[in-house]
């Protein structure tokens, strides 16, 4: 972190739709974009609903700080971290029990499901290797005839070593695709049971109660926001703003966002979802 850009960092990180998307709503939203916002509290910002729904998608989606154009930012900082927090709380808390959020979660779990790898049969994978070889076959023919002399040889050899293959191919006794046969059904078993696994997993991820996912997440933000110490100094390094504490510069990224999102933005968010995980 630059130190000329760091207290400007801290002031960004703290805006109402940055500062929840980069400390709670990368908990849990992940690909979901917030598509309504109050107008009076977009006018706050400076704003309208397309710039807000696209610096959403931005710091969602990209993972990274999209502040440009927020023209109102200082003030709100100053004057109102806390009510915005709440704000955003509340309407994502009743966004995520809207029928576009469960829309947004049923699509997003069917383009994560796992699809079962198609192998070919002895005979798909026998058709394949006969229709290449066809193929080169026919190519170098053609270049044969418009070949100088000099390159002729090559294409001669080229053309033989290609009839061989494929006779190779043709021929019912064919070790290779004799040996692939014998070991088609033992691949397939095994790679049915790896397939059942990924399935198992991918239901856990995304458990058919949307309720369940979000819940999940609203406790991944607790666990990651428990023990902020928002009190923590920082050095410059290298050119960079790193803590004093080297125990802190191992904690997670999301450690560190919510260390500049600040107190006053953390504390009421904790306070906020815990209320709705009481629920």
């Amino acid at each position: 972190m630059k130190p000329k850009t760091f207290k400007s960092q801290m002031v960004m990180l703290r805006i109402c739709i940055v500062t929840f998307i980069l400390v709670i709503a990368s908990f849990f939203l992940f690909s979901f974009t917030v598509k309504k916002m109050a107008d009076d509290f977009l006018a706050q910002l400076g704003i309208n609903k397309s710039a807000a729904d696209e610096k959403i998608t931005n710091s969602v989606l990209g993972g990274s700080l999209d502040a440009y154009g927020l023209r109102n930012v200082k003030n709100i900082v100053k004057t109102s971290r806390t009510a915005v927090t709440n704000d955003l709380l509340n309407y994502t808390k009743k966004y995520l029990s809207s029928d576009a959020f469960l829309k947004q979660y049923a699509e997003m779990k069917l383009n994560d499901k796992p699809e079962m790898q198609k192998v070919q049969t002895a005979e798909e994978m026998r058709k394949s290797m006969v229709d290449a070889y066809k193929k080169s076959i026919e190519a170098t023919e053609v270049s044969l005839k418009t070949a100088d002399a000099n390159m002729k040889p090559m294409f001669e050899k080229l053309l033989e070593d290609a009839k061989k293959a494929l006779k190779d191919a043709e021929d019912p006794n064919n070790k290779q695709i004799a040996n692939y046969a014998k070991n088609y059904e033992g691949m397939m078993k095994s790679m049915e049971t790896g397939y059942q696994y990924q399935l198992a997993e991918w239901e856990k991820r995304y458990p058919a109660d949307a309720k369940v996912y979000i819940k999940r997440r609203l406790e991944e933000f607790m666990n990651e926001t428990k023990d902020i110490d928002f009190s923590a100094e920082l050095k410059e390094k290298d050119g960079m703003k790193v803590f004093v504490n080297p125990a802190y510069e191992r904690k997670s990224d999301r450690w560190k966002m919510a260390y500049r999102a600040g107190k006053e933005v953390v504390e009421p968010a904790r306070k906020f979802v815990a209320a709705w995980l009481a629920e």
